[in-house]
């Protein structure tokens, strides 16, 4: 039985330490507040390396005749480059994408929805941990960017937001 704070700190660390191992997860961060000026911040890391996904070969390409270039700043151009597109919703990490809550299960969204601030958009699974994206604000989906299951790199857009 602790008989003080630090030993109750100890005993909470490697309370989650314990987690860490039989959870099978390489990290962990909690935060516990005990009063308005006394918290205590905790990180556990198994530092194991971070293997990168694989990403799939693509088959090569013949590029399109280019017309000849337009102004900056235009339609054409958000067009072209989905993460230029003022309404583009970014990925905020590197993980898998999922649209829908589970196997089997409708899309959080459809494209032509409408959705409110703060609305489940999808989900990024990064280190087993499933992550909600939620919407930054109300409009209507123009357009999934992504694939259930694909991998995603930080600040790839995700969809696009009207």
């Amino acid at each position: 039985m602790p008989t003080t704070d630090r030993d109750a700190d100890i005993a909470f660390i490697e309370a989650v330490a314990r987690l860490l191992r039989e959870g099978d997860l390489s990290e962990i961060e909690v935060r516990r507040d005990y009063g308005e000026d006394d918290t205590l911040s905790v990180r556990v890391s198994r530092g194991a390396p971070v293997q990168a996904a694989p990403i799939p070969a693509l088959p090569p390409m013949i590029a399109p005749e280019q017309p000849a270039p337009e102004p900056a700043g235009t339609l054409r151009e958000a067009a072209a480059d989905p993460a230029a597109d003022p309404g583009a919703v970014t990925s905020p990490m590197v993980g898998t994408v999922y649209l829908q809550p589970e196997p089997g299960a409708p899309a959080f969204v459809d494209e032509g929805q409408s959705v409110e601030e703060g609305q489940t958009l999808l989900i990024i699974e990064a280190m087993k941990t499933m992550n909600q994206i939620p919407a930054p604000r109300a409009g209507t989906v123009r357009r999934v960017l992504v694939e259930d299951g694909s991998p995603v790199e930080y600040g790839a857009p995700l969809l696009i937001l009207a």
